[in-house]
């Protein structure tokens, strides 16, 4: 029998993969990480708990080393947070994200099935698949029509949950997750990039920052918040899929304002728009309703945008300072 305080987490590496495996360890879980053999896999973001985490070799693109691994460890929540997981990247690896992001998703959940299909399952989905968007706001009854293949891909794992739950009784859930930040975002996202490249400019190692689209809109929050939403799914008696979001919509320049600002600089004297930087399809507005999370998970976000964006701020200031 599986452990249920056990749980194996695809993306530990990554920014949510760091927060859950954080969340965890404090309500007293064994974690085990999966990582890709690669040389270049980056510990940076757990580095602070490596040594409490089992770290066990595996791929999404491999489903014998997922088997491998769920007959050994046992575990009684599987968290999936790998991904090829930007979007840009998507419209030039588009095959290698639909294996990746897409069947990537099915592989896990077969493993599942064959090894413990009484082990629960989490699903990272994304805004990304409502892309060209049907209502505002977006909820869990909103058609998709997405606009990347990244996108596309996101929309096929989602579906791929449903179908395993509803056709084994397996305890699969989604959380549509919209956008969320924090100072260990990968700095090829746009909240990121642009904090850093404040910091830069800030400290005289820069004069522009490029950017597509300033008119794009988001529903930004925090990731160290998204991620207790994540484990209370697994903690509800039925799996189900939940919309987790603000509820606020805020522009690229909006947070172009926000982050000059708080180093005291002029964004308009720094910004440049760069043409290489759009989109060959655009999404140009989601915001999330919650109003289910908030009913069945008491969840909410707490983080407003402007507190996040100066967080990501000071957090690459520091950070260049002690380089």
């Amino acid at each position: 029998m599986p452990s249920t305080r056990r749980a194996l987490i695809t993306g530990v590496t990554g920014q949510d993969g760091s927060y859950l495996a954080e969340l965890l360890l404090s309500q007293g879980y064994e974690v085990i990480g999966m990582v890709r053999r690669s040389s270049t896999v980056n510990f940076e973001r757990i580095a602070h708990i490596q040594d409490r985490i089992r770290l066990v070799p595996g791929d999404v693109l491999d489903e014998v080393s997922l088997l491998e691994i769920l007959r050994e460890h046992r575990p009684g929540e599987v968290y999936n947070l790998a991904a090829q997981s930007f979007v840009q990247t998507s419209w030039r690896q588009p095959v290698f994200t639909g294996e990746a992001t897409a069947l990537g998703v099915t592989r896990i959940l077969d493993a599942i099935r064959l090894t413990d299909p009484e082990s629960r399952f989490y699903q990272a989905s994304s805004s990304e698949m409502f892309g060209r968007v049907r209502e505002t706001p977006q909820n869990e009854l909103t058609s998709f029509y997405p606009r990347s293949p990244y996108g596309v891909a996101k929309v096929y794992g989602h579906w791929i949950t449903v179908n395993y739950r509803e056709s084994y009784g397996m305890h699969a859930s989604s959380g549509i997750l919209f956008n969320h930040e924090s100072p260990r975002r990968g700095l090829e996202f746009v909240t990121r990039k642009v904090t850093h490249g404040v910091a830069k400019i800030k400290a005289g190692l820069e004069t522009e920052l490029r950017l597509g689209n300033l008119e794009s809109k988001r529903d930004w929050g925090y990731a160290g918040e998204y991620v207790k939403a994540m484990w209370t799914m697994l903690q509800q008696d039925e799996p189900d899929d939940y919309v987790v979001a603000t509820g606020e919509t805020h522009s690229v320049r909006e947070l172009c304002e926000i982050a000059f600002d708080r180093a005291g600089l002029d964004w308009e004297a720094h910004v440049v728009v760069d043409e290489q930087f759009l989109r060959p399809a655009e999404v140009d507005l989601l915001v999330g309703d919650a109003s289910k999370a908030r009913a069945k998970l008491g969840w909410k976000a707490e983080v407003g945008f402007a507190e996040l964006v100066q967080m990501m701020v000071d957090a690459d200031i520091d950070l260049l300072r002690r380089q």
